[in-house]
């Protein structure tokens, strides 16, 4: 299921060279927030001895019962995360017509490319006001799929930061979690194999500056909260607040920033392939503390999709067979299920393919009995 062809003519004017400005992260907020407790997992003690076991144990809770966790010391330097923060940066600052050069293809449920902040939420007369940028997996079944000019430019520094994401955090954690499940090791690797054709992305992204007024209109209207179509979803500290999650006791609380660190959560696919014993957690970003509501708040993550190789049919795992959540349904290999790919791109077409934000209270959107809750609320 590769990317349909879409028609693209690079700008004609393009600039020779896109001139990438370094950027920096803003101060913390000093604002007394209540931040969620997350669990925090230290990759660089997975090739120790019994360091993979341990790193599980930790894990347990955090991906099953919050669906958030906090991961250090991946071997990533810091440095690099900075330049893919200066690449999207420079990227939102260029002119409207380079960045809808290719844009996303949602009426196909696609999300490589740019989507604009065109939407308008409701009735409020206010714009969503975020902008991203989707670059695909820098494989062979992807080579055809437009670049804008400054991806282009930077394209092996960007494949190698891309590759560096999976082999260094991804794989690690697709590991812990099959220790958990008490499935063999590469397990959810394989079902995720990055040289597979699959949605992957590396996404910038950022949400631009509003007024307060703005934030009312748009949060009072719809509060936002999600939960991400994927199987993992990858987020590198840019120290503005805005992040919140549902905890398991209902409340609203604040992402922190972790310097040098990701956030991470687990998403759709990853719990229906586990039957919701991975939980894929309710998430919102929000108005900023009043001390950085003049920053743009811009992101850089990394989404993981199961590709057209996957069905979203419940892993046979020992665990959740004892749990008694595997069903004989569940457990029959000729019962016809959707793809990772299928599903994703139902799910995207179904969110972004249109120019109203409507409200979703009390719906659902189920894609071949793959069910989960809308929640804009």
């Amino acid at each position: 299921m590769a990317p349909s062809a879409i028609d693209v003519e690079p700008p004609s004017h393009a600039a020779q060279h896109v001139l990438v400005k370094p950027w920096t992260r803003p101060q913390y907020t000093t604002e007394d927030l209540e931040w969620a407790p997350l669990t925090t997992i230290d990759l660089s003690r997975f090739d120790e001895p019994g360091g993979k076991e341990e790193l599980a144990e930790q894990l347990y809770d955090a991906a099953t019962r919050v669906g958030f966790w906090t991961v250090v010391n991946s071997g990533i330097d810091d440095n690099k995360v900075l330049r893919q923060f200066s690449i999207g940066n420079t990227f939102f600052k260029q002119s409207l017509e380079e960045k809808r050069f290719f844009p996303c293809n949602f009426a196909e449920g696609e999300y490589f490319g740019y989507r604009e902040n065109s939407r308008w939420i409701g009735d409020t007369g206010v714009k969503d006001n975020v902008e991203m940028l989707n670059i695909q997996k820098p494989i062979e079944a992807l080579k055809d799929v437009p670049k804008h000019q400054i991806v282009r430019e930077n394209w092996e520094e960007i494949s190698v930061f891309h590759r560096e994401l999976w082999d260094k955090v991804l794989r690690k954690l697709f590991v812990l979690i099959a220790i958990i499940l008490e499935l063999p090791e590469n397990y959810f690797v394989d079902a995720h194999a990055y040289e597979e054709e699959s949605d992957d992305h590396l996404r910038y992204m950022i949400y631009n500056v509003r007024t307060q007024e703005e934030w009312n209109k748009a949060q009072n209207y719809s509060k936002g909260g999600h939960t991400d179509f994927g199987s993992l979803t990858l987020l590198f500290s840019q120290h503005v607040a805005g992040l919140q999650i549902r905890t398991p006791e209902g409340d609203w609380k604040w992402v922190k920033p972790v310097q040098g660190g990701i956030t991470c959560n687990a998403a759709d696919t990853l719990s229906f392939l586990t039957k919701g014993f991975i939980k894929s957690t309710i998430h919102r970003v929000v108005t900023p503390p009043k001390d950085q509501m003049h920053i743009p708040r811009l992101g850089l993550l990394y989404f993981c999709r199961p590709g057209p190789h996957t069905p979203m049919r419940a892993v046979p795992s020992p665990l959740l067979d004892r749990l008694g959540l595997l069903t004989s349904e569940d457990k029959d290999p000729n019962k016809k299920v959707p793809t990772g790919t299928e599903y994703v791109r139902a799910r995207v077409k179904d969110v972004h393919h249109k120019t109203v934000i409507t409200k979703r209270e009390g719906t659902s959107f189920d894609f071949h009995g793959l069910k989960v809750q809308n929640y804009y609320d």
